[in-house]
């Protein structure tokens, strides 16, 4: 016994030779899942306060690593001193994790305490 396969529009039609007088014997229908592309989670970027680290310093770090303009980075940098905290970005989880990796290093190797964590938006 021979079984053809013949597909139009999402539907199979599967036939073997004792069949072909019952042409509704056999049908079967697949249907098609749509795969959907999820959005990537996103992180926020943010600098703690301290009592150590020069304003100056953490207006630099904006500029520097976070494409902020002087006036943008001050505005930050006043709301992290007076706030105890302050968003620098929001990011996807590894541009999130580079920036606030590279903001570490940056203070550490200039002997800053400074912080910078992400965290969920």
């Amino acid at each position: 016994m021979t079984i053809g396969l013949t597909a139009t529009a999402g539907v199979v039609r599967m036939q073997s030779d004792g069949d072909r007088n019952d042409p509704g014997r056999g049908t079967a229908v697949i249907t098609r899942t749509k795969t959907k592309t999820k959005k990537p989670s996103l992180y926020r970027v943010l600098i703690l306060n301290d009592d150590y680290t020069p304003m100056e310093f953490v207006v630099h770090v904006l500029e520097r690593f976070f494409q902020k303009d002087r006036e943008a980075a001050t505005r930050i940098m006043l709301h992290v001193h007076n706030h105890g905290v302050g968003e620098c970005g929001v990011y996807t989880f590894e541009v999130a994790e580079t920036k606030v990796s590279q903001v570490m290093d940056f203070a550490r190797q200039n002997q800053h305490p400074l912080q910078c964590v992400m965290e969920k938006k």
